[in-house]
Order: structure tokens, then sequence, then C-alpha cells
């Protein structure tokens, strides 16, 4: 039975969770202080994974700590503050980090990614956004043999296990296809299954019109009050009042300050990022998305320019900008390619909501009849939004889902 759903949240989780709604009849508003796509959905590095079968866990070996404790590498850095602030949840996350629980977590972490492409297929379809996503993979970049041989088992086992293709680059091949690439590179792991956007926002912002299409309604604002009398929900949006019978949670990062206001807590933290757009060089042309590994930034050729991404940064969410590391990933990326000048006065800063099992909380909320909660998908919002609002659709309606979602409840932790 079709009934009035409001969607919290428009960046590529919420926006699919709309459209799928939306496909089912159901009468539905999507509720945003910005456009479409405009806030972490707008500044990642545009790639859908269908790789990132392993989610990122927090380093424990001794070799990596000592790297990471004076705090200058660009893969990731921190705040003290930022840390205390989230040292309940970061050790958690630690925890869950030890080999034996990493180990159960990955096939559970995998589930979603595996329906990745398949869901996004058809909203790339329904929103004519063909010429926003290229299909030939990325690459990921290694000076060292030996780090590259160590990525390359963990491919092998990778696809054994998920079916996640790639292929071993020599270092010829590699020059072939990037063929301005700069320094003494040992190869690279070309994952071949995973699609590449040229403009991130952009995807979120055509996935919205489609939305739209299908009836749903796009309402911009700042959401100034959310309440729930136990047959149905009010959403008070720039002081004007909107009645619904479901309310869906997916304002990333925020979505933890709107659940402490509803009595109900989630142990999450964020990682922030950034970004910069650079010219292309005359005569020089970057032809695919590439990662340095052995470093932990990314370069893209995207519509704006070659973006490039840093790693993350441990820190409050609505802490001031700390521009070092993307200066340090500018140093480090210009050694491995000629970048052009900046072409933006100011980096783009984001943070991805991220919980201590590495998975995100999809379903409904404990004990708020009508509260559904889509977040915490940490690195891979942009790539799981989909599957996110294909799976949270079929929660809704009462249909059994295509995967086991209990891994991904609320009330797990």
């Amino acid at each position: 039975m079709a009934r009035d759903i409001i969607v919290l949240g428009a960046g590529m989780v919420g926006v699919s969770v709309a459209w799928h709604l939306a496909r089912r009849g159901h009468g539905v508003t999507l509720v945003d202080r910005r456009e479409p796509g405009r806030e972490t959905s707008f500044g990642n590095a545009g790639l859908i994974q269908r790789e990132a079968v392993r989610p990122y866990p927090f380093p424990r070996d001794l070799a990596t700590l000592a790297r990471v404790l004076p705090n200058r590498e660009v893969d990731i850095r921190y705040r003290p503050g930022g840390m205390l602030r989230a040292a309940g949840p970061l050790l958690q996350y630690w925890r869950n980090s030890a080999p034996s629980r990493y180990r159960r977590l990955i096939p559970e972490y995998a589930a979603l990614i595996r329906l990745c492409l398949d869901a996004h297929g058809p909203m790339i379809e329904a929103a004519g956004a063909e010429s926003l996503v290229r299909r030939d993979g990325w690459l990921e970049v290694y000076r060292n043999a030996g780090k590259l041989a160590a990525r390359l088992q963990d491919a092998e086992e990778n696809d054994t296990r998920f079916g996640v293709r790639y292929r071993r680059l020599e270092t010829d091949e590699l020059a072939v296809m990037e063929p301005n690439l700069i320094g003494e590179l040992a190869g690279a792991v070309h994952w071949q299954d995973s699609w590449s956007v040229s403009d991130p926002g952009g995807l979120v912002q055509a996935y919205a019109r489609a939305f739209e299409a299908e009836g749903g309604r796009l309402l911009r604002g700042e959401v100034n009050d959310v309440t729930g009398n136990g047959e149905g929900w009010r959403v008070e949006v720039d002081g004007q009042a909107r009645h619904a019978e479901d309310v869906v949670l997916a304002m990333g990062p925020w979505s933890r300050v709107w659940l402490e206001r509803l009595g109900l807590s989630v142990p999450m933290f964020v990682k922030r990022g950034y970004h910069m757009h650079y010219a292309s060089r005359e005569g020089v042309s970057l032809n695919h998305w590439v990662m340095d590994a052995e470093v932990g930034y990314l370069l893209a050729p995207m519509r704006a320019g070659i973006r490039l991404t840093t790693g993350a940064e441990l820190e409050r969410l609505e802490a001031p900008p700390h521009h070092q590391q993307l200066a340090a990933a500018e140093t480090r990326a210009r050694e491995l390619f000629p970048l052009g000048e900046r072409l933006e006065a100011k980096p783009w800063k984001g943070a991805r909501p991220c919980l201590p099992d590495m998975k995100p909380v999809i379903g409904p909320a404990p004990g708020r009849r009508g509260l559904w909660c889509a977040f915490g998908h940490g690195h891979q919002g942009f790539t799981l939004g989909p599957a996110t609002g294909r799976l949270l659709s079929q929660m809704m309606d009462g249909e059994t889902t295509e995967i086991e979602m209990a891994p991904y409840r609320f009330d797990r932790f």
C-alpha cells in the first residue's frame, strides 16, 4: 500500500533510497539543506568500487603505527582533540580490526559491495547519465615490487571468493595505459570491474532528477525538528510542518545528531577528506583514475579538472579545515604526474560517516515505529547508495531482501 515517506538527506544514499521508494509508488519527499549531491557525495574520488570487498581496518601492525605516529602522512592524519572526542568508537574500531574479528566482517561487507554495479546500472539508465560513467576500471600503482606482489595475492583471493576481476600490469603495460606517469614504477593492479564517474555530484543530481520524474518531491530547507507519535512523523523544515507515515534518516555524518535528539545513540565517528582540481599541462593527459597506493592519494581525470583526493583525517566533524594533508599529497602527486596549476581558491572538505564495525546501518530504528536508517557507509557511500536504497525499500515494503540484513541492523551495537 502506498504511503507518504520523508527521506532526510540528499546525498547518494538518500537520493537512492528516495528513488527506489518513489518507483514503488510511495509519495516521497526528499529533504536537504542543500541541492542534491553537494555534501560528502560531491567530493569523493568518483569510483563505484566493485573491488572494495574488504573494508578499511584500523592499522594494528607496529610498522604502520610507527609510520603514522609523527602525523605527517598523506593516507591518514589525526587531531588529538578529534580522537579524544571519538575515543569510544575508535577503540571499538581498533578491536574489530583484530585479524579474527576482521575476517568475520569481510563477507558481510562484501555482500553489499557485490550488489553495487547491478544497483547503479538501472539508476544510470533511468537518469540518462551514461555520459558521466566509464566502465574501464582504475589503476593502483606501486613502486615497490614486494608490496605489489602482496597486493596481487590479496586480489587473487578476492577474485576467488568474491568474483573481483583484476589484471596485473607490468611496467611496460602501465606505460602504454598511462604514458605520462613519472618515476620508477614496479607496475600496477588494474581493477577491471569498477566504474568511474567524471562528476560525482552531477551523478547524484541526475539520480535526483530521475526521482522527480517518478513523482518524487525535492524540498530544500533546514530541518528544525523531527518528532514521532507512534502513528506517524512530523518533520519541521524552515518552520513549516510536514507529515508522513515513515521517515528515513540518511543524513550521513549528521545522522548521529538527529538520533541523539530522538533518544538514540550510535557509535559514529568521521574520517574527513579533502580534494583540489588541477589543470592539465599542454600535451599531457591522465587516462584513468590512478591511486598511488604506497602514499595514499588518488588522481582522477574529471570534468572539473584532475581531482586530487587525500586519505583520511581523524578530526571533529565541524572543526576548521587543516590543509597540510592536501599540500603533502600535492607534493607527492607531482612526483608521479605533471599536474598543472590549482583551479580553485581553496580545497574542498568533506566527512565520511563511519561505524566501528565498518558496516552501515540499514533498517528500522529500535523502538521508533516508522523511523528507518541508512547511514554509516564510511568510504563507500557513493558505491553503496543504490544498493542501500534497493534493500531498504524491500524492508520497508515487508519483502524478503536479496541478502541477509541482520549484519546491518541498528541494535547490533
